[in-house]
């Protein structure tokens, strides 16, 4: 199941979703959301410029990864991670731990 179908079957509307680095960091710049999902990977290139971006704006997000915590950009190796394939309650906890932390923050 695609991330988009899941989070809809979880009641989230998805915001926006890109397929390339140049997209995602416009939409991480410009797009209001509660949470974001990170491929780390995306056409071959490291999420890490998208993911300053919205750690600048100060919001919550998760990485998607089929290599563990190893395959995090050394920065980010302390963020939530998903190991795909994962479940739907899987990503479920994973959003409710990452909505949690924001509002201890904010």
């Amino acid at each position: 199941m695609m991330v988009a179908d899941m989070l809809e079957e979880l009641g989230y509307t998805v915001a926006a979703e890109a397929g390339e680095i140049g997209e995602a960091m416009r939409l991480a710049e410009s797009t209001y959301f509660d949470v974001a999902i990170l491929d780390v990977n995306v056409n071959g290139k490291v999420i890490s410029p998208v993911a300053d971006l919205i750690k600048a704006r100060n919001r919550p997000f998760i990485f998607a990864t089929g290599y563990g915590s190893s395959g995090l950009p050394e920065e980010y190796r302390d963020r939530p991670a998903l190991q795909k394939p994962f479940q739907l309650e899987t990503l479920s906890r994973a959003i409710d731990h990452a909505l949690r932390g924001a509002e201890t923050q904010g």
